[in-house]
C-alpha cells in the first residue's frame, strides 16, 4: 500500500466523518479550526478569498468563478468538498491537484498535533487547504463552505466577498427545520464590511441576509435581481442558469472593488471552460449516447425538482434510474417528485451511511415506483446498461455517493 493510501486510511477511519458517518462529526464550533490555524501560522490571513455557501449550486459556483479568474490570467486556488474519485479533488491550483507527496508530507509533520487535539476530517483538511494555498502564494482561493457557513471549519477566512448560493431544505438535523434558520447559518459567513452576493431568495429567507448584512455593514447584492446575458456554459443543468447569474454578479461586484481585472471574453470563455479548466464532474454530466446516460449529485429535495424536470424535457422510449440515498435523507419529501413511468434499479451507496436497498425499496414502492435491487450501484449500472436500448435514458444519481462510485468504476476501466 502506498504511503499516500496510508494517510487517508488513517484520516478517514482513524476520525469522524460527516459524510461517512452522520451526525457524529458535526462539531458546533471553531475552537478546533482557530487553534490549529494559530500552529500553521495563521496561512489564511495571507489569502485573498471568495468565501461562497449555500444548500444547492455552491460547488458549481466556486468551480465557474474559478475557471473565469483563471482565463484573467490569475493564478487560482480552489477548495471544495466533498470529492468524487480522489480525495486530492477538493484542492486545486489552476485546476490541478495537489500532489500526493505534499498531502503525505503535510500530515506525517503536523500528525501528533491532529491526534493531540482530536482534530475532525474537515478541519485538518481545510488546515491543509490554507497551508498549501499560502505556500503556493495563490493570487486568489475561492473556499466553498463544507455544510452550513456560521460554524464551518472554513468560516475562519475574511474574504474580499461572500456568496451565497440558493438556500434550500438540507441537513435539518444540524442547520435548523425551516428555511430562515438554514438562511442564518449559511449568512453567517457575512464579515464586517464585506459585500455579499446572495444567489436567489425566498420570503422567508431575504430577511434573515438584511438583517444579517445590516448588523456587519455589508453591501448586499441579489443576483437573481440583475439582469444578464444568457451566457452559454459547459454545465448544462437547467439549474445553472441561476448559478451563472450568482458568477456574472460575484464578478461585477469583485470588479467594483477593483481588486481583479475580469474583462468580457474573461467571463465568456471562463464559462465555456469551466470543466476543462477545473475538473468539475457530476453536474448533468454526460456518461455516454446511447443510450443517453446523465449522472447528477442533486440530492435533496430542490435540487431534485429542477434535474427530474429537465429529465422530462427529454426524448426517451423507456427511462431508467441507478438510485441510492443515504439514511438521513427523508424519502417521504422526495419520492413523490419521481416519475411513475420509470423503472428505478436501486442499491445502497458503498458507505456506513447508505440506506439499504431492502429498506429504500418497501419506501419506493410505497410510492408506486417499479424497482429492482441490486447488491451494489456497479452491479445496478451494469445492468441497466444491458437492459437500455440506444434511445432509452439513464439517469444516474439521488445520492454523491452514488455518483461518485460510477464515475470511479469507469475511470477504473479507462
Amino acid at each position: 500500500m502506498s504511503e499516500y493510501q496510508q494517510t487517508l486510511d488513517w484520516l478517514y477511519v482513524q476520525l469522524p466523518m460527516y459524510q461517512r458517518v452522520g451526525a457524529s462529526a458535526y462539531k458546533k464550533d471553531l475552537t478546533n479550526t482557530w487553534l490549529l490555524t494559530e500552529y500553521l501560522q495563521n496561512p489564511h490571513q495571507n489569502l485573498k478569498c471568495i468565501h461562497v455557501a449555500g444548500t444547492n449550486g455552491k460547488g458549481s459556483v466556486s468551480h465557474m468563478l474559478a475557471s473565469v479568474l483563471q482565463e484573467a490570467g490569475y493564478t487560482v486556488g480552489l477548495y471544495t468538498s466533498p470529492h468524487l474519485i480522489d480525495f486530492r479533488e477538493r484542492i486545486k491550483i489552476n485546476g490541478e491537484e495537489i500532489s500526493k507527496s505534499y498531502i503525505v508530507d503535510f500530515f506525517k509533520q503536523h500528525r501528533p498535533f491532529f491526534e493531540a487535539h482530536h482534530l475532525s476530517f474537515f478541519e485538518m483538511t481545510v488546515g491543509l487547504a490554507l497551508d498549501y494555498f499560502n505556500q503556493k502564494s495563490v493570487d486568489i482561493a475561492i473556499i466553498e463552505v463544507g455544510m452550513g457557513g456560521r460554524l464551518d471549519s472554513t468560516n475562519i477566512v475574511h474574504p474580499l466577498i461572500s456568496v451565497i448560493t440558493t438556500i434550500g431544505l438540507d441537513h435539518t438535523q444540524f442547520l435548523g427545520n425551516t428555511l430562515a434558520e438554514i438562511a442564518f447559518e449559511k449568512a453567517g459567513i457575512t464579515k464586517p464590511k464585506v459585500p455579499v452576493v446572495v444567489g436567489s431568495y425566498h420570503a422567508e429567507t431575504k430577511p434573515v441576509f438584511e438583517a444579517k448584512a445590516k448588523a456587519t455593514k455589508s453591501d448586499i447584492y441579489w443576483a437573481s435581481d440583475v439582469q444578464v446575458p444568457d451566457y452559454d456554459c459547459a454545465l448544462i443543468g437547467d439549474y445553472q442558469k441561476e448559478n451563472k447569474k450568482t458568477v456574472v454578479q460575484t464578478i461585477r461586484v469583485l470588479q467594483e472593488q477593483g481588486f481583479f481585472a475580469v474583462k468580457e471574453n474573461h467571463l465568456q470563455q471562463g464559462l465555456l471552460q469551466v470543466i476543462k479548466n477545473t475538473g468539475l464532474m457530476g453536474r448533468w454530466q454526460i456518461l455516454q449516447e446511447k443510450p443517453l446516460v446523465i449522472c447528477d449529485t442533486a440530492h435533496n429535495k430542490q435540487g431534485l425538482e429542477i434535474v427530474l424536470n429537465q429529465i422530462q424535457k427529454q426524448t426517451f422510449k423507456q427511462l431508467y434510474f441507478v438510485f441510492g440515498v443515504v439514511n438521513d435523507k427523508d424519502l417521504t419529501e422526495i419520492l413523490p417528485l419521481f416519475p411513475k413511468n420509470a423503472i428505478y434499479y436501486i442499491a445502497k451507496p458503498n458507505i456506513p451511511r447508505g440506506l439499504d436497498a431492502q429498506e429504500l425499496d418497501a419506501d419506493m414502492q410505497a410510492f408506486g415506483l417499479q424497482t429492482i435491487v441490486f447488491q451494489s450501484v456497479e452491479e445496478a449500472y451494469q445492468a441497466v446498461l444491458k437492459q437500455a436500448t440506444e434511445n432509452d435514458f439513464i439517469y444516474v444519481g439521488g445520492s454523491t455517493f452514488v455518483v461518485a462510485e460510477i464515475l470511479s468504476f469507469l475511470s477504473c476501466k479507462e
